[in-house]
Parts: structure tokens; C-alpha cells; sequence
């Protein structure tokens, strides 16, 4: 493949992503519940998710608790730029870090805020 080819190609990835995501209906994800499996696998479960928006950001506690006969609980803090979308608010680009401050990182975790209630992406 040259050079052209593979940039043309690059073009049309980009547009079909862009199209499939633009096609994202926010307004219909599902309410977001308190508690759900965590984006980063490993069989955790995270708990008390109750986000609130502040300052232009939304931002929620939570617990990541691994599964097992003796669960460990893990207690963090999330925070998500708040951006004005469809009539309400998309939390977007998800920070974490532990209370401890030793554990931090991204999160590919979405929500909208709209009419009082919070939806997850699917």
C-alpha cells in the first residue's frame, strides 16, 4: 500500500468513527447506577457512584471493591470535564485517584447529566 492509499484509507477510519460516534445518542444511555462493573476489568465492581456537578466538573466518590470470599475495598475519587452538550451536561475525559493519593489514572467512563438524572454510556 502507498503512501496515498494508506492515508486515504486513515481518512475513511476516521470519518466512519466520527459518524458512528456523532450517531451516539446521549440522551438515550441508560440511567447510571450506583453501582457497576468497573471499566478497567479485572472483576472489580465499583460502588456509590453518585456523581454531582461543581465548577465545571463532575465529580463522585466510589469504592472499587474486588470480588471473592473476602472483598477488598478501595475508596477513590473521580472527576470529569463538565461540557455543555444536547441540552445538558457530558462528563467526559475521567480522572481517578485514590484517597491515599499512592493510585491514580484516566478512565474511558462517560456520563450525561440531563433533566436531574445521570446516564451512563452503555
Amino acid at each position: 500500500m502507498d503512501g496515498r492509499t494508506f492515508l486515504a484509507a486513515l481518512a475513511i477510519s476516521a470519518l466512519s468513527i466520527t459518524t458512528a460516534y456523532a450517531a451516539d445518542d446521549i440522551t438515550t444511555w441508560p440511567l447510571l447506577k450506583s453501582t457497576f462493573p468497573s471499566t478497567g476489568g479485572g472483576d472489580i465492581t465499583i460502588k456509590g457512584y453518585d456523581p454531582v456537578i461543581v465548577s465545571g466538573r463532575c465529580v463522585t466518590t466510589f469504592m472499587a471493591v474486588t470480588s471473592g470470599k473476602e472483598p477488598e475495598v478501595y475508596p477513590n475519587f473521580a472527576e470529569f470535564d463538565a461540557v455543555e452538550q444536547a441540552g445538558g451536561v457530558h462528563c467526559r475525559n475521567g480522572r481517578w485517584k485514590s484517597f491515599d493519593g499512592q493510585q491514580s489514572g484516566t478512565t474511558p467512563f462517560e456520563m450525561f447529566y440531563k433533566d436531574g438524572v445521570f446516564r451512563a454510556r452503555p
